[in-house]
């Protein structure tokens, strides 16, 4: 699997980045979801990474910088058809190392808090991060979990 830097031009990334903003709207009020669009994605804050094999898309995940030492992880996607092949935790792990790189003393992130949400949820805990409060510009959200990891 090879991850990079992406400049989400190419139409895979933006069908998956639909899918992923249509799968929030099926479990999350609108005010609930947090998921970016492309534009959005394209903030100079945000650096965003694909995972591919054979020119096929896996997966994307991204990192904003809230300040100079705190990350917030977005967009972390799958690719329905490379579920449970381990996709997401190595672009969790490459974007961990990444925050670790840059300096950041903790990365944080906003997830549902359904039981859809579940296996991301506990992907997140295996690799250290723990429930928190509301960071960053969010609220307390019935909808939303927050979890951090200290770097």
């Amino acid at each position: 699997m090879e991850i990079k830097v992406d400049d989400l031009r190419g139409p895979e990334v933006a069908a998956l980045l639909q899918d992923h903003l249509h799968s929030m709207t099926l479990h999350s009020p609108p005010e609930s979801v947090h998921a970016l669009d492309l534009d959005k994605l394209r903030r100079p804050e945000i650096t965003f990474w694909s995972a591919w094999e054979n020119g096929e898309l896996l997966g994307c995940g991204a990192i904003k910088e809230l300040d100079p030492g705190h990350g917030e992880l977005k967009s972390m996607k799958t690719d329905t058809r490379h579920l449970r092949k381990g996709v997401a935790e190595k672009l969790l792990v490459h974007i961990i190392e990444e925050a670790r790189g840059r300096g950041y003393q903790r990365i944080s992130l906003e997830t549902g808090s359904m039981d859809a949400f579940l296996p991301a949820r506990k992907l997140y805990e295996k690799h250290g991060f723990a429930e928190c409060g509301p960071f960053g510009d969010y609220a307390l959200d019935p909808y939303s979990a927050f979890m951090t990891k200290e770097l």
